[in-house]
């Protein structure tokens, strides 16, 4: 049989996201920055987890959401995201599974000779990692992240067939830390550009651009095609505070360059064009998480359907509206229908 064709392939932090809502106090008696997304170890992530009140659990990732948006679409995604061979695992493995997003990556072994840590149970070795996302009454997502298992992805983990018959390749910036991560960025960059395909980032978190300033910058010039950030994190990849100036140095670097702006819609800018679109209306914004994630999923989605850069932009406010308007990063109704409706209006 000849290999299986997808839209997208993304890469990223395979994680079980943990929901809860939570107080400016809870925020700051604990040290938690608001809005941001920090990493923490097993201890921390065992200790903020007995704190919080009643939590939804669900499968996550930033990736990992957008490919589930792709597929919500209509779509044919693909995921490469390391997990442990534990219950968690299996959840993840099952929700990708079960939401039409190939997913193959082998789990991480079992290590029994490890310490096993009293935060989090597992039976050796690093176990499947977990999003702690603390939701304020304004809706702002505070994000402590335990990494766990998703940290040992690396080149080995690439699968050239997937990438060679994706149309796009998506790199999650949040998985950019550990060493091995990045040598598989580039790996699947190589892979990409190689077979004629495009490549995506996200710069994920303006946390995550100030650790890798200089790295990212690199990737954004010399590898990636369609680039994908918040004003913020574009600011702080230029470091300027003139969004103009930083839309037009990514569009010197990209053949697509994204930014949202919230409440403000989004800039795209694309050679000699700009296109600006309107955020869609939402009745009442609940939970923000996802948001991006989202907006993703329906531009390449978009994107990948011979879709005008107003139109991929457009899918995408309109996948983001979906997803705030309720607790969760994954669309709870099928934005294909979503999406032929409002379009249709």
């Amino acid at each position: 049989m000849p290999p299986q064709s997808f839209d997208v392939c993304a890469i990223g932090n395979a994680l079980v996201d943990v929901i809860a809502d939570a107080t400016e106090d809870f925020l700051r008696a604990h040290k938690i920055v608001k809005g941001a997304m920090t990493l923490i170890d097993a201890e921390r992530a065992g200790q903020l987890y007995d704190l919080i009140g009643p939590a939804v659990e669900m499968s996550g990732g930033a990736a990992a959401n957008t490919v589930a948006g792709v597929a919500s679409l209509g779509g044919n995604p693909a995921y490469m995201g390391k997990v442990k061979a534990d219950q968690l695992g299996a959840i993840f493995r099952h929700d990708m599974h079960a939401m039409g997003v190939h997913f193959a990556t082998p789990p991480a072994p079992e290590r029994r000779h490890e310490v096993q840590s009293v935060a989090i149970d597992r039976r050796g070795g690093a176990p499947t990692g977990r999003c702690l996302i603390l939701v304020t009454p304004d809706a702002q997502r505070s994000m402590s992240t335990y990494l766990g298992a998703a940290v040992e992805f690396g080149p080995a983990d690439i699968q050239p067939d997937i990438i060679k018959n994706s149309q796009v390749t998506y790199l999650e910036g949040y998985l950019f830390d550990p060493p091995e991560a990045k040598k598989a960025f580039h790996e699947a960059a190589k892979m990409a550009h190689k077979n004629g395909r495009q490549l995506s980032l996200s710069l994920s978190d303006v946390f995550c651009v100030e650790r890798h300033r200089a790295a990212f910058l690199d990737l954004v010039k010399n590898e990636v095609d369609i680039l994908f950030a918040n004003q913020n994190e574009l600011l702080a990849l230029y470091e300027t505070k003139d969004l103009a100036a930083a839309v037009e140095k990514a569009r010197a670097h990209c053949k697509i360059a994204v930014t949202t702006r919230s409440e403000k819609g989004a800039i795209i800018a694309a050679g000699s064009e700009t296109v600006e679109i309107p955020a869609e209306p939402v009745a009442k914004v609940v939970d923000t998480t996802g948001a991006g994630d989202l907006f993703t999923a329906g531009f390449l989605y978009g994107l990948t359907q011979k879709r005008n850069l107003a139109q991929c932009a457009r899918i995408g406010a309109i996948c983001a509206a979906e997803v705030i308007s309720h607790y969760g990063p994954r669309p709870q109704h099928s934005l294909k229908e979503l999406i032929g409706k409002k379009l249709a209006a």
